[in-house]
């Protein structure tokens, strides 16, 4: 690069009128592209790792810190800087397009993903720092500092603000999230073209450039055209079994899998059930309650999309309506038409009795009006912040507004084996609404001892426990000796957990950790 590109001479109206809205559109286009990288690299280190508190401090912390890195080296770049803002875009086009897939591939890989995490925060926050400055030096030849200062600032902000909103609202829930940094990556190669487009005359060798471009241009062409195989590849590394279904909805990360006859749901890459043994599990969840509820007629179900608590609750010809509220249509989507579910469920998704709500399940409690019988709780495990305030006493309190007066709350509450302090925090958090609460327990294989709390307004007897329904694991006797517990996951002393506090998290992540 020459002296002639930093150089800019003053340029006729005319030119400058096409040059200094050519360099603000591309301050607005970087900003967008490097808030997506931020959000792209934190969602799949929650993806992988959970934690989204966590894992999306330290992705924004990181990648800020390297932001203000790559300001102060800026000031190294004293020639040549549209050549050097070019060459940025092209390797941020290629870092930030195959950040997904790196990561993927680095944990997958077994001990090297914080390494990778690391590099690939202070790379591509490096290089987005380079950005800002390096444009601004080059608008100053068309307007006063007060004035370029003010217009470069402007669009920057405004572009972060428009891919914080693109992030979440449709680049991930349409393309998921390797597609969306090929495709980011892409924009970035796009901006490079563009300048070089208009800049040419005060470039070195521009076709040179372009060619670069051009092929970075067909690389992350195919990382998009083959990135949903490729993340599949990666992803069957993560599970023991052969993928048969996968999608990236708003909400989650949806995988199911097969292993002979065994079909396995996973949430965000949690386990949610077995097909060998999720009859333990939902048995436990539905039947003590409604045993102790032989009139119960309205019953409300928060989450449970999969359909399989709703089987269990059909089990009884007095219930006439049974309200399941799940914040992802997919999910009942699936529950409904995927043959694996369906025969899983048998079809109780298509019941009469079933009116089907997808809705948070806060904001359902707080617009709701009714009263039910029986209030199941099938949501997964507390390990993210917004998790963690469905085992609130916020949300109990909304629970507790919904529960008839002879009603029966039960709510899946972890493992108190592997997960005691989070275990007996819901227990404590739902008494302190003022429930009467009865925890129990039982060992389902896929989980291990798993835990629920059942509450209501009275006093809980599960001596009156009767089964009336046909079951395949509980017997009078195993119903009995649920509500007993050993030593080693009694009650401890625990905090109730709030929105403001979510004791639940805390203790969810750190009694988990010990078993990783």
């Amino acid at each position: 690069m020459n002296q002639a590109e930093e150089e800019l001479p003053d340029t006729p109206s005319a030119a400058a009128r096409r040059e200094a809205p050519a360099l603000l559109t591309s301050i607005f286009l970087i900003a967008a592209c490097g808030l997506v990288y931020e959000l792209l690299i934190a969602t799949v280190s929650s993806y992988l790792l959970g934690s989204s508190v966590t894992q999306f401090s330290v992705a924004i912390g990181v990648f800020i810190g390297a932001m203000g890195l790559g300001s102060q080296l800026s000031q190294s770049v004293r020639r040549g800087l549209l050549g050097a803002f070019i060459l940025i875009e092209i390797a941020l086009g290629i870092l930030g397009g195959s950040s997904v897939g790196l990561l993927f591939w680095a944990y997958a890989s077994g001990a090297f993903y914080w390494i990778a995490l690391y590099t690939v925060l202070i790379a591509i926050g490096t290089l987005t720092g380079l950005e800002l400055p390096l444009l601004t030096r080059l608008l100053k030849r068309y307007g006063s500092l007060r004035t370029v200062i003010a217009q470069a600032l402007s669009f920057d902000y405004v572009g972060a603000l428009t891919g914080s909103l693109l992030f979440p609202l449709l680049l991930l829930p349409a393309l998921g999230m390797a597609r969306t940094a090929f495709l980011i990556g892409l924009l970035n190669i796009g901006v490079a073209v563009w300048n070089i487009g208009i800049f040419r005359s005060r470039l070195k060798m521009p076709g040179a450039l372009l060619a670069i471009c051009a092929a970075c241009a067909v690389l992350l062409g195919a990382g998009l055209a083959f990135a949903t195989p490729l993340v599949g590849l990666l992803e069957r590394r993560l599970y023991e079994d052969e993928i048969i279904y996968s999608a990236q909805t708003p909400y989650q990360r949806i995988i199911v899998t097969r292993w002979r006859d065994d079909i396995r749901l996973y949430l965000d890459g949690n386990l949610q059930f077995s097909s060998t043994d999720e009859y333990r599990y939902h048995e436990s969840l539905v039947h003590p309650a409604l045993s102790l509820s032989p009139a119960a007629e309205e019953v409300l179900i928060l989450g449970g999309g999969d359909g399989l608590a709703v089987r269990e609750v059909l089990k009884y010809p007095q219930v006439k309506r049974i309200t399941l509220v799940d914040i992802d249509p997919q999910m009942t989507d699936l529950g409904k038409r995927f043959p694996a579910f369906a025969a899983l469920n048998r079809n109780a998704l298509d019941d009469p009795r079933l009116r089907l709500v997808h809705r948070d399940a806060c904001k359902f409690l707080e617009e709701d009006s009714g009263l039910y019988d029986i209030i199941l709780a099938d949501l997964p495990d507390p390990n993210t912040d917004v998790l963690a305030k469905l085992y609130s006493v916020e949300f109990y309190k909304l629970v507790k507004r919904h529960l008839s007066a002879p009603g029966v709350f039960v709510t899946q509450a972890t493992s108190p084996f592997f997960a005691r302090k989070a275990y007996w925090c819901i227990a404590q958090t739902v008494a302190e609404v003022g429930l009467h609460v009865l925890p129990y327990h039982a060992y389902v294989p896929s989980f291990g001892d798993w835990g629920w709390v059942m509450a209501a307004r009275h006093a809980l007897r599960p001596e009156r426990i009767r089964l009336a329904v046909p079951v395949r694991f509980l017997t009078p006797e195993s119903l009995q000796g649920m509500f007993a517990f050993g030593k080693d996951v009694d009650k401890v002393g625990v905090a109730i957990s709030t929105l403001d506090r979510p004791a639940i998290m805390t203790y969810y992540l750190k009694d988990w950790k010990q078993w990783d």
